[in-house]
């Protein structure tokens, strides 16, 4: 018969937020969901490193990058944007931290200061992304097309971390901090370090006609 002191250093049987917790400390590795996430984000880096390559690939190859009759993307809403989703990770990590300490109630106020953030940031896109759409499309250009797509691509990934940020904090909400759910947590910290990367990357792409 297992005793109930070794029960709770298994992750399913730790289905209190100090048993969870106290699993986490003692892990020696990340767990397999950490890996899953760790392994789809590697397709996605390389996803964008083919859309960025081909962005400049289209620039070096072409006569005027934008085309004329394009006026070069505005600099500061695009950067301040991206600033603001860079400083979700702050929250993100520091949830992942409390997570580990058990502190469900600093874990849901930490993932949806953050979840605010990345929603403004994203509503903003939308809107620079319609106002260029008002300028020039998709099928006017090769830089329109690349243009769109990559921004476009970027977009739904925010939208995708948002869904799992929000489905995360449901389930702490409910279910409290079991194991499952911490490690969740550390799966949705996870995405968002590497799509706030990302967008550095792409924002500064996006700008490079203007900069």
């Amino acid at each position: 018969m297992t005793r109930p002191t070794q029960q709770v250093t298994r992750s399913s049987a730790a289905f209190s937020a100090a048993a969870a917790g106290r699993v986490a400390r003692q892990r020696q590795a990340p767990p397999n969901g950490w890996w899953g996430m760790a392994l789809f984000l590697c397709a996605e880096v390389t996803l964008f490193g083919s859309l960025i390559a081909t962005y400049f690939y289209l620039d070096f190859q072409s006569h005027g990058w934008p085309p004329l009759g394009i006026k070069p993307p505005s600099v500061v809403l695009p950067l301040i944007a991206t600033a603001v989703l860079v400083l979700t990770t702050v929250p993100m990590w520091l949830a992942v931290r409390a997570s580990r300490a058990g502190e469900r109630r600093a874990v849901v106020m930490l993932i949806a200061l953050a979840v605010v953030a990345q929603a403004c940031y994203l509503a903003l896109q939308i809107l620079l992304f319609r106002h260029d759409l008002r300028h020039f499309t998709p099928a006017g250009s090769a830089y329109g097309s690349i243009y769109f797509t990559l921004l476009g691509a970027h977009h739904a990934h925010v939208l995708l971390g948002i869904l799992i940020s929000l489905t995360v904090l449901a389930f702490v909400c409910i279910r409290g901090l079991t194991d499952y759910w911490l490690v969740g947590v550390r799966i949705a910290a996870l995405y968002w370090y590497v799509v706030s990367a990302l967008a550095v990357l792409v924002v500064f792409t996006q700008l490079a006609p203007s900069l």
